[in-house]
């Protein structure tokens, strides 16, 4: 056998098994240049290092992430719509115009991401961390945000109508404009949080803390503060109330009507068209 021969052999056997190797020592690793695009609904990509990898207009419905490296992921117009991302690290992601209605984020990490324009309503944030995290304009009508940490960060004229976020921590957080009517804010803490613009009527704030909060022309009305905590008269004073609001005792709220309530308007982007089926090439012998 010729030299030429056998170094052809050799270089052919390499290339059967590189690829073989390469998967063996990375089984539950993706490289951080991993682009995904297209249709994968309820994945399993749990536990998995996809820290820096892209979903660009990809259908990830239902996928299961859990306890998933996605730090400094991006995200672009994608649809992760009742996906189970529990306990994944998203930290510093970028998040836009992508939709995680109905997605289990309970436990996840989502310090110091972006998130404009992003659809979270009711999903389940129980006990994340969002702090430091910009989400202006995003939608979490009707969220779980039950002991999530908010702290620090920037949501205005963000969605949380009819939330549950009993416990929830929004100190220093810039709210301003942010839709809070209906919501659920027991024992919530909004110490020093800007709340210029926000709209808290018909919501509970039973031991929530106000303390050094800016409540300038907030929306009150209707809403029961009576035994909200921190507040003082010069806040309310800035608010505007009606005469169904409740303050605690020894404040007044003053009432007005010429101020209009603002309306935030946050689309849902339209999930990604499945890829097309996979074409075969079929040989057909003509031979009877």
């Amino acid at each position: 056998m010729s030299w030429i021969v056998r170094t052809t052999l050799a270089l052919a056997v390499l290339a059967i098994a590189a690829p073989t190797a390469a998967f063996a020592g990375a089984e539950r690793e993706v490289p951080r240049s991993t682009t995904f695009g297209g249709s994968c609904p309820k994945c399993e990509l749990s536990g998995r290092r996809l820290n820096g990898a892209h979903f660009v207009g990809a259908d990830f419905r239902e996928a299961a992430m859990v306890g998933a490296d996605l730090r400094s992921a991006q995200f672009v117009a994608s649809n992760f719509i009742s996906a189970n991302l529990s306990k994944a690290d998203l930290s510093s992601a970028e998040i836009v115009g992508s939709n995680f209605s109905g997605a289990n984020l309970s436990h996840a990490r989502l310090r110091s991401a972006e998130a404009h324009a992003v659809v979270f309503a009711g999903a389940d944030l129980s006990r994340a961390d969002l702090s430091n995290i910009q989400a202006n304009a995003s939608n979490f009508g009707k969220a779980i945000l039950q002991g999530a940490n908010f702290r620090s960060g920037e949501l205005t004229a963000a969605v949380l109508a009819k939330v549950d976020a009993r416990g929830a921590d929004f100190s220093n957080a810039e709210l301003n404009h942010a839709q809070l009517s209906g919501g659920r804010f027991g024992k919530a803490s909004f110490r020093s949080a800007e709340l210029m613009g926000a709209v808290l009527g018909d919501a509970d704030f039973d031991g929530a803390d106000f303390r050094d909060a800016d409540l300038r022309d907030a929306m009150i009305a209707g809403t029961d503060l009576s035994r909200a905590r921190g507040l003082t008269q010069d806040q309310l004073d800035e608010a505007c109330a009606d005469a169904r609001t409740k303050t605690p005792a020894g404040l007044v709220a003053k009432t007005c009507h010429h101020m209009a309530m603002p309306r935030v308007i946050v689309s849902i982007p339209a999930p990604p068209k499945p890829p097309k089926p996979p074409r075969y090439l079929v040989e057909v012998d003509p031979t009877p």
